[in-house]
């Protein structure tokens, strides 16, 4: 019994370092590949029931282990859409069949690092097949209320389809000052021009002319600080009156200069509380900021020229794509070479309970596996999700010194139980001389 037990327990040593061959070899093999996650083999003993006066060996068995919570080092690359992890967590990818499939149908994996590039279909794909997964974000960069337990909301990351971009100006906001001795009765009564560009949804540039006309006062009366402003939409054809806008302003102590009061007519409203005025220009509705009630920014009335001092706006123009970027909230911009930047996806980061449970897949991927427990996808840089760094790839987690200090420890066990088969043989050998 004892010596049949002697050599079941070499053979065992045999296969479970021939196992640990395997995976050591694996490992040195990619030693130079970006995202790879060491393996491991762990041996464990096998105890057969004892007797007092008898030993039988039990042997060994062993179990291999991806160490997918082990974090590779990030090296500086010259590609933007070269993406890695600073920390915990993986990025979600599909293959090249989910391109095409509907979300519920397509299949899941998730990557620690990845160097993607735009194929010709505009989907970001790296060389290994797999295509990068993202949340659409609106032209405001929101992605909304996306489910974070399921891959539902996942869209393959396309970016062919921004080439080019516009984006209609739906804020403005002006500064001017209007000279207060025009409201005296020494004033004439003559209107001051102001142009405001704005984008429209092609993304021309088309005007607002904004007039502003004194009421002077009457002679022998003090100045009627008043001036009516007029709204001339240029972009639509013919030209479409805004609105009018009668503005107050104030003389007193600490506040003169200050818009004091504004009625409306011919269409805008004028919100007292946050200064913006509200209309309806060509591309659709439009907010211009003149200032709120004793705000000093904006609209001002003082003792000095007629001077435009500040037209802000957002939207953009017609640009052409030059490529895209991601931020370490997984942000991924397009970088347009007008110099505006739109947010397209939001790339979130996965986080399972057991990260070393995950099922390994061809190129650097994993799947969510029983052992590994339900995903959950983080903004990145949020929780216990790492940040999203671009122009950067994760680097093997192989140290190649310890494998092959493992690799001298695995040959000597191989050839001691080989050596133990050899004595087993030559001892039975012994047992059947005897017989003869």
């Amino acid at each position: 019994m004892s010596i049949s037990s002697s050599l079941n327990a070499g053979v065992m040593g045999l296969n479970v370092n021939a196992a640990r061959l395997a995976t050591i070899s694996n490992n040195v093999a990619n030693s130079s590949t970006f995202g790879y996650k060491r393996a491991e083999a762990n041996f464990s003993s096998l105890v057969l029931q004892q007797r007092r006066n008898a030993y039988a060996a039990g042997g060994v068995r062993v179990d291999t282990t991806r160490l997918v919570d082990e974090r590779g080092a990030l090296i500086s690359t010259g590609s933007a859409t070269d993406i890695g992890i600073a920390g915990q967590g993986m990025m979600p990818v599909t293959d090249i069949g989910g391109v095409s499939q509907g979300a519920t149908d397509r299949p899941l994996l998730l990557t620690p690092t990845g160097s993607f590039s735009q194929n010709e279909d505009g989907f970001l794909q790296t060389p290994g097949g797999l295509f990068l997964l993202g949340w659409p974000a609106d032209t405001d960069g929101d992605v909304g209320g996306v489910s974070r337990r399921s891959g539902t909301d996942l869209e393959p990351v396309n970016i062919g389809v921004n080439q080019f971009s516009a984006t209609a100006t739906s804020e403005i906001a002006i500064g001017v000052n209007l000279p207060s001795s025009d409201t005296e009765s020494t004033g004439t009564g003559a209107p001051y021009s102001m142009p405001i560009e704005y984008y429209d949804n092609l993304g021309a540039i088309q005007t607002i002319t904004a007039t502003f006309t004194p009421t002077p006062a009457t002679a022998g009366n003090p100045r009627t600080n008043q001036w009516t402003m007029d709204l001339v939409d240029e972009g639509s054809i013919p030209a479409t009156n805004l609105g009018q806008l009668q503005i107050t302003f104030n003389d007193a102590a600490g506040i003169g200069g200050t818009i004091a009061n504004v009625t409306t007519s011919g269409g805008a409203t004028y919100d007292s509380a946050t200064g913006l005025i509200s209309t309806t220009v060509s591309s659709g509705p439009v907010t211009i900021d003149i200032g709120a009630y004793g705000d000093a920014a904006g609209i001002s009335q003082l003792e000095s020229g007629f001077a435009p001092f500040n037209v802000t706006r957002n939207g953009a123009p017609i640009g052409d794509l030059e490529g895209v970027e991601i931020d370490a909230e997984g942000r991924l911009e397009a970088v347009y070479d007008t110099g505006f930047r739109r947010v397209l996806y939001q790339i979130p980061v996965a986080m399972v309970p057991n990260l070393n449970g995950l099922s390994p897949a061809d190129n650097q991927a994993y799947t969510v596996s029983q052992e590994s427990g339900d995903f959950y996808l983080w903004d990145a840089g949020s929780g216990p999700a790492g940040a999203t760094v671009g122009f950067s790839l994760m680097e093997s987690t192989t140290d190649i010194g310890t494998e092959m200090t493992d690799l001298i420890k695995t040959q000597r066990a191989y050839a001691s139980s080989a050596k133990i088969i050899q004595t087993v043989d030559e001892m039975l050998q012994e047992t059947t001389n005897i017989i003869r």
